[in-house]
């Protein structure tokens, strides 16, 4: 079966794509067999992301930047990151509510999916998603995640470019996420310049830039838009383009490429791990007695995590 799905992704069917991202959602075993196999159809696509504070008219943006591909004749791979339900852990926004005018297009696949409480705001599936999308074909892959600030970090790790969106009316709350998003933006761009004040926080940032320490040879770029009316769009495209030269010329796509591939099997390792040490080291009722003895201080974190170590350099299931 995961022969079979894995070569109608690659062979661009839209179907087994959605079929796939929700067996990775949902952490099915069957779709490591098949993410396996599409591993080797990935890596063509060039992948941005795009963050924001709350209201600051991120699937606008990328809905406007989605229409300005497709005039070009790309296709597009969107996936909408939104907050968790408490009671589905489910996605609570939907994304045909926001972006439907690309519903029917096939060039465009758009995809909802859930933080489940990560706090670096993208999950293991997220990840998953992606490289899903890049052995599909699309040509560019467009993350848009929840918010913005120094947990919203994974993006960086995920994204060749990363789009930070901000609007004129965010005042003083610049200055409290500013060491989050100079480290997080390639790209920064002023929507809504239409309200009072976008100059003002254009050059709050450019001032801001010029006092950051330099990580490489790139100084991004901070624009104007105006996203409902396609207005800035055609510059963002560039500035992005510009990126992806810079990323090429100066071998840092490169570097870059290895640095997500040792964050994505690090994550694995981490997950597969503690799936076997909640599956094969600890019993029955385990879990629930080192936490009550945890909150009732006869133990500490550190001493449990110390027991069942020491179990699996046992054998794990064979320690028991």
């Amino acid at each position: 079966m995961h022969e079979e799905l894995a070569e109608k992704v690659t062979a661009g069917s839209i179907r087994a794509a959605a079929r796939l991202i929700t067996l990775v959602e949902n952490r099915d075993p069957a779709a490591r067999e098949v993410m396996k196999s599409i591993h080797r159809a990935a890596g063509k696509a060039q992948i941005w992301g795009f963050t924001g504070p709350p209201g600051a008219g991120k699937s606008t943006l990328v809905d406007a930047v989605t229409t300005k591909l497709r005039e070009q004749g790309k296709t597009v791979g969107i996936i909408a990151i939104d907050p968790t339900s408490p009671f589905t852990g489910g996605a609570i926004l939907g994304d045909r509510i926001r972006m439907n005018r690309h519903s029917l297009d096939e060039g465009v696949f758009i995809r909802s999916m859930a933080t489940r409480g990560h706090l670096g705001g993208l999950t293991r599936a997220t990840v998953d998603a992606v490289n899903i999308l890049d052995a599909l074909g699309r040509d560019v892959v467009m993350i848009e995640t929840v918010g913005v600030g120094q947990d919203e970090v994974d993006i960086v790790k995920t994204a060749h470019t990363s789009v930070v969106i901000l609007v004129p009316t965010l005042g003083d709350d610049i200055q409290a996420m500013k060491a989050g998003i100079l480290e997080i933006g390639d790209v920064f761009l002023i929507n809504k310049a239409d309200l009072d004040g976008a100059t003002r926080t254009q050059v709050e940032i450019e001032m801001m830039l010029d006092l950051a320490p330099r990580r490489a040879a790139w100084r991004p770029p901070v624009l104007k838009t105006i996203a409902n009316a396609g207005e800035g769009i055609t510059e963002t495209l560039e500035a992005i383009a510009r990126h992806r030269d810079y990323l090429l010329s100066s071998n840092e796509l490169g570097a870059f490429n290895r640095r997500r591939s040792e964050w994505e099997l690090l994550g694995l390792l981490q997950e597969q791990m503690t799936h076997f040490a909640l599956a094969e080291v600890l019993r029955p009722g385990d879990l629930d007695r080192h936490l009550d003895a945890i909150t009732a201080r006869q133990t500490d974190p550190f001493s449990v995590i110390d027991e069942i170590i020491t179990k699996l350099r046992r054998g794990g299931s064979a320690a028991r």
